[in-house]
């Protein structure tokens, strides 16, 4: 037995980070679909396997899609496995784990130091097991005080069992995972000031990344200055959310209808959801106007930040993107973003990553396409939505096929991990890469 433990020991220590986090992912999903497939979690019997395994990935995945009604299909136990399951993918695998050793042994291993560095995306010198520490004292600190507004609010709603569900959106907000307990949602609480705030607040407290809260604590106790990734994460995310509040606002035709200030407060939570990729919503998205139908597409893809708990491309690399727009307009070799002049692995890194995630969204579209007989904006709104892991639908995900649901499945897997991640674990380099090489070459792009 010690020989066999010390050989699959071995056996773990030579996997590639990439592989033990696909490996450990899935291993969250296929835990998560058992116990949801067991009695105790079903409220109504006879749901599918397929339709378990939709919602244990799509928590996982902090997603959000649902091909049925988690308040409904599932018992409190249900509910609970769902939501540990939200908060275990939205912290990162391994965080938890390697807490634990740092709490026990105040150091990691070799292991869990490079999966953690896999997940989290860090700058170089940042200190990882401070910077562990941080994240887990800060989702319980920003949960807890989300969960006591959020149950105070839901109980003044006259809602059923306030406290639970002020827990399960504040969980759910922080993950940007988007479950819910309401069948649409938000819907009910469009106007209510303290629930978008809050709701809002959580989403991008978890989406800005814990990469900003990091250096933000460290700016505030030690005068320290706040690092490039933070400065970009911030100028974006607050770019975003004023452009698409303001063309949100005062361009879709169905808003107009609402009151001006309740106009511009759906307005700043619909970009708010789709760019955090928290995938709640306080207006029917299938009632959104067209051009507005874009926008919102466009924020998805565009996502969230690195090392925090939302998807899409990322903010920095939409910067970085646009700041290599810039160089080559200006005749410059390099890329500048505030003030400085980004590492040329990391260029390369964020253009590959955007046209991966383009190529897998394509792709994730076509096949949609091909099994479904929706509306195409619907369809490629579901596929933008599953690979961004932001939840939202045009109602599409209720009508899939088995075939539309396994597509959509994959592209939430995928979306979690981070599409240039995915790419990595599938297609690994050539054991002899780096050893040969020939002279660059010229190309007319």
């Amino acid at each position: 037995m010690r020989r066999a433990r010390r050989r699959f020991a071995a056996l773990i220590r030579d996997r590639r980070p990439v592989t033990l986090l696909v490996a450990g992912y899935s291993l969250y999903v296929l835990a998560g679909f058992i116990l949801l497939c067991l009695p105790v979690s079903q409220a109504t019997p006879g749901t599918a396997l397929l339709d378990h395994l939709f919602i244990a990935t799509s928590a996982v995945s902090t997603t959000g899609l649902v091909t049925i009604s988690p308040a409904g299909s599932y018992s409190f136990f249900g509910e609970l496995v769902i939501i540990s399951l939200i908060q275990l993918g939205g912290i990162g695998y391994m965080t938890l784990g390697s807490f634990m050793m740092l709490a026990i042994r105040h150091r990691l291993d070799g292991l869990h130091e490079n999966v953690a560095r896999t997940v989290f995306v860090l700058p170089s010198g940042m200190n990882l097991a401070r910077f562990i520490r941080s994240v887990v004292l800060f989702t319980v600190t920003v949960e807890s005080l989300g969960a006591i507004y959020l149950s105070h609010a839901f109980a003044q709603a006259g809602i059923d069992a306030p406290i639970w569900h002020g827990i399960f959106h504040a969980i759910s907000a922080f993950c940007t995972a988007g479950f819910s307990l309401f069948d649409n949602s938000l819907e009910d609480f469009r106007g209510h000031l303290g629930v978008n705030v809050v709701v809002a607040a959580l989403s991008y407290l978890g989406a800005i990344g814990f990469i900003v809260m990091s250096d933000w604590w460290r700016w505030l106790t030690q005068h320290k200055r706040l690092s490039l990734t933070s400065r970009v994460i911030l100028k974006v995310t607050l770019l975003l959310a004023a452009a698409g509040t303001i063309l949100l606002a005062l361009t879709d035709p169905q808003l107009q209808a609402l009151g001006r200030g309740e106009r511009l407060l759906t307005a700043f939570f619909q970009t708010m959801t789709a760019m955090t990729t928290v995938g709640f919503n306080t207006y029917p998205i299938a009632g959104l106007g067209a051009a507005s139908i874009l926008l919102v597409i466009v924020a998805m893809v565009m996502g969230a930040s690195p090392s925090g708990t939302g998807g899409g491309v990322k903010s920095t690399t939409v910067a970085t993107f646009f700041g290599a727009i810039a160089s080559a307009f200006r005749g410059d070799s390099w890329v500048i973003l505030s003030g400085e002049v980004v590492r040329e692995e990391r260029v390369l890194m964020a253009m590959a990553t955007l046209g991966f995630y383009l190529l897998s969204l394509t792709v994730g579209a076509f096949l949609l396409l091909l099994t479904e007989t929706g509306d195409f904006a619907a369809l490629v709104f579901e596929a933008a939505s599953a690979l961004g892991t932001v939840g939202l639908s045009m109602g599409a995900t209720a009508d899939l096929s088995d075939a539309g649901k396994w597509i959509i499945l994959v592209m939430m897997f995928i979306g979690r991990l981070g599409p240039i991640t995915a790419g990595i674990a599938l297609f690994p380099p050539p054991s002899d890469a780096g050893r040969y090489r020939k002279p660059p070459r010229d190309l007319a792009v």
